[in-house]
């Protein structure tokens, strides 16, 4: 057998946001080997270290996947990004390699949809208004993956930078939604029904005391103990719910620093997404309540968006 080698464009076309989004559902219900990804450091002269990181992922009697991905933070001094990622996947009977996919374009699809799937339980279903906090390459991943499982009638978007802001509406046109940059993070948290956050904050963004009954929080930026994009208050106001408990409790810096100031529990984590799409959780209980999600990633999503690379050739 031919490996076939796909690129982003033709992952991004057979990754459209509904489908994956049940495909990912189907893999967080029915479960896959998914051992502990791992990092190693990667010296480079007169540079910052690079970092080697290998995610895989297997169904037995299925298939067997890995993303290697690197982060080399000098890369910015020669034009390039930072992260890079490829990912392989092969027969999980005869180890055979089937196809080599574009990584990057994988990743921010399968990130973005893990978000979508917990917004299905976990926001409320009138859910009107979104807020965007943060303007990188996941943005309009977030954007256009929420807007497909609700009915949304406006976008906000706030960043750091206000020209990254109007660069990302202007790449969204034309849209159903009305589309808007803001300014004032607090009377835009307020205003939303869903926020959506995607930063390398290392302090919170979004505060406890700005958010009202009924919102839905979805934290997918702070990926390491550092880093944190909302405060202890907006933990402890949320029922909270992550991907996996594992990459949440070793990852998540809102979670960790929480627990470890004693403002939540480990028992506070009401269910992962596996529950979720088990029905062992019901999600939103009320539409009164605040709900959190907080995704780290997982090589099972990972293995679910290439399966479906795959099948939509």
């Amino acid at each position: 057998m031919t490996m076939q080698t796909i690129n982003a464009q033709q992952v991004a076309e057979r990754l459209p946001y509904d489908q994956l989004i049940d495909a990912l559902a189907d893999a967080f219900r029915y479960g896959a080997t998914v051992p502990a990804r791992s990092n190693h450091t990667v010296p480079v002269s007169g540079a910052a270290d690079g970092t080697l990181l290998l995610m895989p992922a297997w169904q037995p009697g299925g298939n067997l996947g890995i993303k290697i991905a690197t982060v080399f933070p000098g890369n910015a001094a020669k034009s390039l990004g930072a992260v890079h990622a490829s990912y392989i996947l092969l027969d999980a009977t005869t180890g055979v390699p089937q196809a080599l996919l574009d990584g990057s374009e994988l990743t921010l699809r399968r990130t973005a949809c893990a978000s979508a799937l917990a917004s299905r339980y976990l926001s409320r279903h009138d859910a009107k208004i979104l807020l965007m906090v943060g303007t990188g390459n996941l943005a309009p991943h977030l954007i256009r993956a929420h807007a497909s499982v609700r009915n949304l009638d406006q976008i906000l978007i706030w960043g750091r930078r206000e020209a990254a802001a109007h660069a990302l509406a202007s790449s969204l046109v034309p849209s159903r939604q009305e589309i808007e940059v803001v300014t004032d993070l607090e009377k835009a948290v307020q205003q939303a029904d869903i926020v959506s956050c995607a930063t390398l904050a290392t302090e919170p963004l979004v505060l406890g005391d700005w958010l009202r009954g009924g919102q839905h929080l979805d934290l997918v930026g702070a990926f390491t103990p550092q880093m944190r994009e909302a405060d202890g208050d907006a933990l402890q106001r949320s029922r909270i719910f992550v991907d996996t408990y594992a990459g949440a409790l070793a990852e998540s810096g809102e979670i960790i620093d929480a627990i470890s100031r004693k403002l939540i529990s480990r028992e506070e984590i009401v269910a992962d997404l596996a529950e979720l799409v088990r029905g062992d959780d019901p999600g939103r209980n009320s539409d009164d309540e605040i709900t959190l999600f907080k995704s780290v990633g997982t090589s099972l999503e990972d293995l679910a968006a290439a399966e479906l690379v795959l099948r939509s050739a």
